[in-house]
């Protein structure tokens, strides 16, 4: 027999982080010792209080059974108190909040919700990959926003000239802080977008995971303080980086009643919702104490600070990012990001991302991720310096 696999998935790229995976097994089954500052996974474990209440919550045989494709009244309730004391933004737990497998279920679903066969959903490049996948699975065109360093990593909405581009979009993705670049932005910014979106009836969605990770003492807004937001979008937040909870798979998405109940509606047809213990578990983390999220900034902060002035000594052009917990490094003159992270891997053993794997305009550069201790930083510095 033979098989033939949709059209659609001969559209989708690998997966980047699968292939860097795949790179990965093959240099450790030779022996070599990985220094792995791709993937960018948390190190330390979810803080003791969040795994006690899980413990406590799998004793309750009530969370054994379906649970709500909503998610928990309770933990909706949750969201909205975390998001109006963090933020100041009210929500409606009830229409305004809706739970997700992690954010990048709903990221990866929302485009099936509003994009028909040939509609544009306009995507930063370099971006998150689900950005461009999610559209591709719906049937539906990523139409790339460059986001280059002249312009601090922020789209020129205003260079889309093309009319048909602007009358066939109806998702515009964001994400601020960055991933892959750690750009940061303010209200300024997103009340740009939102009059962008209200001009060409644009659906905003932004990607808000890398919010709690700061330094130096900045704070990351909420799209939905800007005004007007709620209007025209909705925000993803995922408890994966905020609380070390990615092998939970827990997020939410909030804003705009209208476009949280057509993603509601998506996910009720293919999923049926998040295991009721975590819920229980991520009530504990977003209403007490955050003195977790404090003490993990001010890891990610120490080893920032070892690994910039390291690749800076050996002559890489990095930026110290305000948020995030990753780097964005220029490779040297007259090297590729394919090629520069290739030579890393085989000559120093260390796992980093090229920029390429994020979109087209991510060329010139490598993303190295701040989850490892700053000793082996220290280390990759030598290694690096040793193959330059």
């Amino acid at each position: 027999m033979k098989i033939t696999v949709a059209e659609r998935l001969s559209q989708l790229p690998p997966y980047l982080f699968a292939k860097i995976d795949a790179l990965k097994g093959e240099a450790l089954k030779r022996g070599i010792d990985i220094i792995d500052l791709g993937i960018g996974d948390p190190d330390q474990p979810t803080p003791p209080h969040i795994r006690e209440k899980m413990k406590e919550a799998l004793e309750d045989r009530a969370n054994h059974r379906y649970p709500s494709y909503q998610g928990l009244r309770i933990f909706r309730e949750a969201v909205a108190r975390w998001y109006k004391v963090r933020f100041g933004v009210d929500l409606d737990p009830e229409t305004e909040v809706l739970s997700l497998i992690g954010s990048k279920e709903g990221i990866g679903h929302i485009p099936l919700a509003f994009l028909n066969p040939g509609d544009i959903c306009l995507t930063p490049n370099p971006g998150y990959p689900v950005y461009q996948a999610g559209t591709t699975l719906a049937g539906g065109t990523a139409y790339p926003l460059p986001l280059l360093p002249e312009n601090q990593f922020l789209p020129d909405l205003s260079k889309i000239s093309d009319p048909q581009v602007l009358q066939k979009a109806k998702l515009l993705f964001i994400n601020y802080p960055n991933n892959p670049t750690a750009a940061t932005t303010d209200l300024e910014f997103f009340r740009k977008v939102i009059d962008f979106a209200r001009s060409h009836n644009i659906i905003v969605c932004h990607d808000n995971a890398y919010s709690e990770i700061a330094y130096d003492g900045y704070q990351a807004p909420s799209f939905l303080q800007a005004h007007g937001a709620k209007e025209v979008g909705i925000e993803f937040h995922s408890l994966s980086k905020t609380y070390n909870m990615t092998g939970w798979r827990i997020g939410f998405a909030v804003g705009n009643p209208e476009i949280i109940a057509a993603l509601g509606k998506v996910k009720t047809n293919i999923d049926s919702g998040i295991f009721q213990a975590v819920q229980v578990a991520a009530i504990e983390a977003m209403s007490t104490d955050q003195g977790c999220i404090q003490e993990m900034c001010r890891l990610y902060q120490e080893r920032r600070d070892v690994l910039c002035q390291g690749l800076e000594s050996i002559g890489l052009t990095v930026s110290k990012p305000k948020a995030t917990f990753y780097l964005w490094i220029r490779v040297p003159e007259g090297t590729t990001s394919e090629g520069f992270s290739m030579r890393l891997l085989k000559e120093a053993g260390i796992i980093c991302t090229p920029g390429t794997g994020f979109g087209i305009y991510g060329e010139g550069f490598i993303r190295m991720a701040l989850t490892i201790p700053k000793e082996r930083m220290a280390e990759a510095v030598d290694r690096i310096k040793r193959v330059l």
